[in-house]
């Protein structure tokens, strides 16, 4: 078999790369709007250039009885050898090759005004219209070109008459697609979206009003708070918490603002999203990944004319550019909550309140977070709303109790036992933190980490008579042991660890609860009922796999009369039960459930202290 070789040249099928572009490409079928809008705007940006008193205008028409919609603008136009160079040529756009080297036609530097870039947009409008017709006019010519092509078909260019310099692009629209000719309000729309912000007017049906905004507060110079804040609260209808002005040209370009939404996230997990421009055209108003993770409440506007949007220009292209800008806004963002702290503290707590739980638990990952979180994240404690820093000061240990710890940080996880941790540390100058939520303790423990890296020891410990000092530092409880074991085996059926101990005379048993045996226990109560769906269970079983969950305690107090008493007899004598009546009903108290096993002794009990007092023998 003989060698050959062959040279061909590449074929491109037309109506399969339409077709690309609107299945793939596109997400949107109101997106050849946006490229048409977008094209006008380059062509009087142009003559701008060369004519520095052109103001420029953009006209979209409809016409419901053709079925045809209308793009015209007074830019620089085209002549028949820019036509057929670069509307014929898919990927060839005239903008993205004045970026690149036809400098000598306009001023240097004058293509950082432009938009396109390329070369797909005209052919865009093949996904709604069936054949184009594209009528121009160059600046510096006085024939008119006419453009002709159908989708799939070879191009028809010819002269025409044309008194304005300009251009008009008019798409035959399909039938599917004819309501764009038709409902002014979808066209409005539309522009609204993309172009809202052009610095070139755009008026609709020869409409009197523009009907785009152009003019924005967060794009002036040096923008007022308050017009700012108003045209936030317009375009996003709602009312902005907190505003941050951004405008900086080094080390990447950025202007607009973000502001604090009064939107509660979730979680913490949810990204912040942002509406950007570049050179005032909307790319997208949900960018994601450009501002840091742990301000997901944050939303915006921001232009953006260093990044670059991707080729369907409905996102932006995540390269090193997108990086630093990223980079950037976190060290803005932080500064301004920073300056917030120390300038006006009152609406960066504000921001706060309202955040709180994004914020508690992103700061776990984020030491600068967390820095500013210790001065100004409010904690409920026992002696009321208290920062890190505030707790930290009023947490100082008695040397007498304590030899391990330069602080001791007390804290409660239990909902139930809040008002029962407050009485506990009203007449005590060290605070009891209520950490309800599992990463408000994991904040607590954190921050005390890192006041610990500094070389001052923080202990944080569970607000319970078997963490180290609590007992005799918090509660002056003395002799803290365990029960002896047949008062252990009577009171089994409560489920918690009995502990005895001396304190105030009046109070005979004192609860607590352990927070994740209660979960447990209610957990396993719903599996016996069989009421968890199983993949809930196979979580459950997960999260608690080789766990076992500390038991609540009592602590039966042997200077009381009635339980020291108790103490010194059998567990067969009325005093016995009585005092196991004391025990359920200080656990549940403190909202502890009751095990069937201790309901049905509790109405033992009550049989046999009720035939103890008749003077009966039971």
């Amino acid at each position: 078999m003989s060698a050959w070789s062959k040279r061909i040249p590449f074929k491109v099928d037309i109506a399969g790369i339409i077709d690309i572009m609107g299945s793939s490409l596109y997400s949107r079928p109101d997106t050849p709007i946006r490229e048409l809008v977008q094209n006008a705007h380059d062509g009087i940006m142009r003559r701008r250039q060369l004519n520095l008193t052109h103001a420029g205008r953009i006209d979209v028409e409809q016409n419901a009885e053709a079925g045809t919609l209308s793009f015209t603008d007074d830019g620089v136009g085209l002549n028949a050898e820019d036509a057929e160079e670069y509307l014929g040529t898919l990927g060839v756009g005239i903008t993205g090759m004045i970026k690149k080297r036809l400098r000598g036609e306009i001023e240097p530097g004058g293509g950082d005004s432009l938009i396109g870039q390329f070369g797909i947009g005209l052919f865009s409008a093949f996904m709604l219209a069936s054949r184009l017709v594209v009528e121009t006019r160059r600046w510096d010519s006085t024939e008119g070109v006419r453009w002709e092509a159908g989708a799939g078909t070879d191009i028809d260019l010819s002269s025409c008459e044309r008194e304005q310099v300009g251009t008009t692009v008019t798409l035959h629209l399909k039938p599917e697609y004819r309501q764009f000719s038709e409902q002014t309000e979808l066209l409005e729309t539309a522009v609204k979206e993309f172009a809202d912000f052009l610095p070139i007017p755009i008026f609709i049906n020869n409409g009197k009003a523009r009907a785009n905004v152009i003019n924005a507060a967060w794009f002036e110079p040096t923008p007022e708070r308050e017009a700012v804040e108003l045209e936030l609260e317009g375009y996003f209808s709602e009312t902005p918490l907190d505003v941050i002005s951004i405008r900086i040209e080094k080390p990447v370009s950025i202007s607009g603002a973000l502001y604090v939404t009064p939107q509660r996230t979730p979680g913490f997990a949810d990204e912040a999203t942002v509406a950007v421009t570049v050179r005032r055209m909307v790319i997208s108003r949900k960018i994601q990944r450009l501002l840091p993770e742990w301000a997901s409440f944050l939303r915006g506007v921001l232009e953006l004319n260093d990044c670059s949007p991707t080729a369907s220009r409905e996102g932006l292209v995540l390269d090193e550019n997108f990086q630093l800008v990223r980079s950037v806004l976190e060290q803005l963002i932080f500064e301004h909550f920073e300056r917030q702290a120390r300038e006006d503290l009152p609406r960066l707590q504000a921001t706060i309140a309202w955040h709180r739980y994004t914020l508690a638990g992103a700061a776990l990952g984020n030491p600068r977070l967390r820095g500013l979180l210790k001065h100004t994240y409010r904690f409920p404690t026992s002696h009321g709303q208290l920062t890190f820093q505030e707790i930290l000061a009023r947490s100082e240990v008695d040397p007498l109790f304590e030899d391990e710890a330069d602080k001791v940080l007390w804290y409660n996880a239990d909902r139930r036992q809040e008002r029962w941790a407050n009485s506990l540390f009203s007449g005590n100058s060290v605070p009891c933190v209520h950490a309800l939520m599992s990463f408000e303790e994991s904040l607590l423990a954190t921050l005390a980490a890192d006041e610990t890296s500094t070389g001052q020891t923080v202990d944080v410990r569970a607000a319970s008579p078997s963490a180290k000092g609590f007992a005799s530092s918090i509660l002056g409880i003395r002799d803290v042991e365990d029960a002896p074991s047949e008062w252990q085996e009577f009171l089994s059926a409560t489920g918690a660890k009995i502990l005895v101990a001396s304190f105030q005379e009046n109070q005979p048993v004192m609860a607590f609860l352990n927070e994740r045996r209660e979960l447990v226990r209610t957990f396993d109560e719903l599996k016996k009922e069989g009421t968890i769906p199983a993949g809930f269970q196979r979580m459950i079983d997960a999260h608690f796999r080789g766990e076992s969950p500390a038991e609540n305690e009592v602590l039966l107090n042997r200077s009381h009369r009635l339980i020291g008493r108790a103490l010194t007899q059998s567990t067969r004598s009325p005093l016995a039960s009585v005092m196991r009546l004391l025990v359920l009903n200080a656990l549940s108290s403190a909202g502890a459930s009751t095990e069937r096993e201790a309901q049905r002794q509790q109405a033992e009990d009550l049989d046999w202290i009720a035939e103890a007092l008749w003077g009966r023998n039971p």
